[in-house]
């Protein structure tokens, strides 16, 4: 197995990307500390990840408190001994107002919960990492980075704080043979938004098709990916098979931005 009794922090596990990114870390052999502000689907994920043989710990977390950062790094040390990856999943995208309207706490709010959340997650887990020599960070950040998009503001501004973030830490920590690198999905495929095309189908009066094709078009491979398929690439990031790869972002967007 790729991750054989590695252990592995997830932040960020609810539906869709983090599960699925949790399940292909278990997979590989990896034991996973889950971190959520659900408890609920935390036991659920971690149920899942016992049934492959594989151990589980679930915490709640708020990532916008530095302290809870701190407390689910040092209970994954207190049970397995070791951090040797740490996965950034937690973020949201906050507000959708006009730049103009948006409170400056409000924007600031996002920013937190996206940046300085992702920051005191690495601090606490590199700190590990260092006293072992050796790690592997993957942040995941968004194609928002990207292109600068009406009323995404906050969290575009995060995500692209992000990745020069992980370039920083890639350079800081390499010496202590710590990766760190990111992963930029665009749409990622789901319940949530099937629902959401179907609704602007009957609304439009489109077919489920048109609308999909509509979303897709500016993507090469025409569809919308997996969560699967990107924790795949997440997969891949934390592996040996990625040894010599840090401070990159892999976009995993269909090919929708080309850079």
């Amino acid at each position: 197995m790729l991750l054989e009794d590695r252990t592995a922090i997830v932040v960020g596990v609810g539906p869709g990307l983090g599960r699925a990114i949790a399940m292909a870390l278990a997979e590989e052999g990896a034991h996973v500390v889950l971190g959520s502000r659900t408890r609920e689907y935390l036991d659920k994920v971690a149920g899942e990840i016992q049934g492959l043989g594989r151990q589980a710990l679930g915490m709640p977390v708020d990532i916008r408190d530095s302290d809870q950062c701190m407390r689910i790094v040092e209970a994954a040390v207190a049970k397995f001994g070791q951090v040797d990856i740490l996965v950034n999943n937690a973020g949201w995208s906050g507000t959708m107002e006009r730049f103009v309207d948006i409170p400056v706490p409000e924007w600031r709010e996002v920013v937190d919960g996206n940046l300085v959340g992702t920051m005191a997650m690495c601090k606490y887990a590199a700190r590990h990492m260092v006293a072992a020599k050796r790690g592997a960070i993957v942040n995941i950040t968004s194609i928002s980075m990207r292109q600068g998009l009406a009323r995404r503001n906050p969290y575009g501004a995060a995500k692209a704080a992000i990745s020069t973030m992980t370039q920083s830490l890639a350079r800081e920590l390499g010496q202590y043979n710590i990766r760190v690198n990111s992963i930029a999905p665009g749409p990622i495929w789901s319940d949530k938004l099937e629902k959401f095309y179907h609704q602007l189908a009957a609304q439009s009066g489109k077919t489920f098709d048109q609308i999909y094709k509509t979303y897709t078009k500016n993507m090469p491979l025409g569809t919308i990916p997996l969560p699967e398929e990107i924790a795949a690439a997440v997969l891949f990031m934390v592996s040996d098979w990625a040894a010599p790869i840090t401070g990159q972002s892999l976009d995993t967007d269909g090919g929708f931005y080309f850079h």
